[in-house]
C-alpha cells in the first residue's frame, strides 16, 4: 500500500490499524537567553520563544513532548503548558506546593544548575491546533541559557534548550 506524502514528507495515510508511527515533528531550539524575576505568589510565566505549535490529524492521536530545559535561579520551578495546565505532568499535591515537572534551583548565580528534560505522552483528543510551551514560576530570578548573574566572562555559560513535538499516530 502506497502512502500519500506532503511535500515535507509528512504522511497524511496510514494502513488501517497501525498506531504508534510518527505522523509529523515540529521543534524549537532557544538559543538567546530569557530571565524572568519579581514573581507575584509563584504565579506561572512563560518562557519566552520556548514553545511548540502542532495540529493533530486525528483526536485518537497522542503528542510525544520531548526536549531539554538549561537554565538556573532561586527555587524556580518548570512546568509544561497546552493553554491549560498539563495535570498530568505535575507533582502530587500536599500541603501548600507549587507543582511541577522538574526545578531550577541552584546553589550559585554563576552556575547553570536547574537543567530539566521534558518526556511526556499527551492524549489531547483534539484536532485543534496546540501550543505546548514551558513556564517557570520562582522566588527570585530564574534564568534560561545563562546563570543568573549578568557577568560578560569566558567562564559563565551561554547554553541552548529545546522543545520537540512528535504526533504518534493512535
Amino acid at each position: 500500500m502506497a502512502l500519500t506524502r506532503l511535500g515535507t514528507n509528512a504522511i497524511t495515510a496510514l494502513p488501517a490499524g497501525v498506531g504508534g508511527k510518527v505522523l509529523q515533528v515540529v521543534s524549537t531550539t532557544k538559543t538567546d537567553t530569557f530571565t524572568a524575576s519579581g514573581f507575584s505568589s509563584w504565579n506561572y510565566v512563560d518562557v519566552t520563544g520556548l514553545s511548540v505549535s502542532i495540529t493533530p490529524s486525528s483526536a485518537s492521536n497522542k503528542i510525544l513532548i520531548i526536549g531539554y530545559i538549561s537554565g538556573g535561579g532561586d527555587n524556580g520551578i518548570y512546568r509544561l503548558d497546552n493553554g491549560s495546565t498539563i495535570t498530568g505532568y505535575l507533582g502530587t499535591q500536599t500541603g501548600s506546593y507549587t507543582l511541577g515537572f522538574a526545578s531550577a534551583n541552584s546553589s550559585s548565580i554563576y552556575n547553570i544548575n536547574g537543567n530539566a528534560v521534558i518526556n511526556y505522552l499527551d492524549s489531547p483528543a483534539s484536532t485543534s491546533a496546540l501550543t505546548y510551551k514551558v513556564q517557570v514560576a520562582g522566588n527570585g530570578t530564574v534564568s534560561i541559557n545563562r546563570p543568573t548573574d549578568s557577568e560578560n566572562s569566558n567562564n559563565r555559560a551561554r547554553t541552548v534548550s529545546t522543545i520537540t513535538a512528535y504526533e504518534i499516530a493512535g
